[in-house]
């Protein structure tokens, strides 16, 4: 079992940046690739990005890349989100998710554990 509680969301101008935080407990986090989903208003969950168990890669979604960084500690056994340049149709609930599975999925489906979810919500 893994805990997962995301921090860090808040209400930001547009054009701003926020940090998101996500701090695991139970098993140990550095046997998990972690992702970042977002579920706005009305919307399906969607895929925003993800990290290997070690960090040593990232992936992102089109609409974010180049604007958000993903990132994680296993000391610390945290996982960021670092939004940059936030747009209001970024606005949502953020959650951080878990896979235990080595292949990588964007999907929502193939995570294992999720957070409780954190809202940014971006003003224009």
């Amino acid at each position: 079992q893994v805990q997962l509680v995301e921090s860090g969301g808040g209400l930001v101008q547009a054009g701003g940046s926020l940090r998101l935080s996500c701090a695991a407990s139970g098993r140990r986090f550095s046997e998990y690739a972690m992702g970042w989903f977002r579920q706005a208003p009305g919307k399906e969950r969607e895929f925003v990005a993800l990290i290997t168990r070690s960090g040593g890669s990232t992936y992102y979604a089109d609409s974010v890349r180049g604007r958000f960084t993903i990132s994680r500690d296993n000391a610390k056994n945290t996982v960021y989100l670092q939004i940059n340049s936030l747009k209001p149709e970024d606005t949502a609930v953020y959650y951080c998710a878990a896979r235990a599975q080595v292949v990588l999925t964007t999907s929502r489906f193939g995570y294992d554990y999720w957070g409780q979810g954190t809202q940014v919500t971006v003003s224009s």
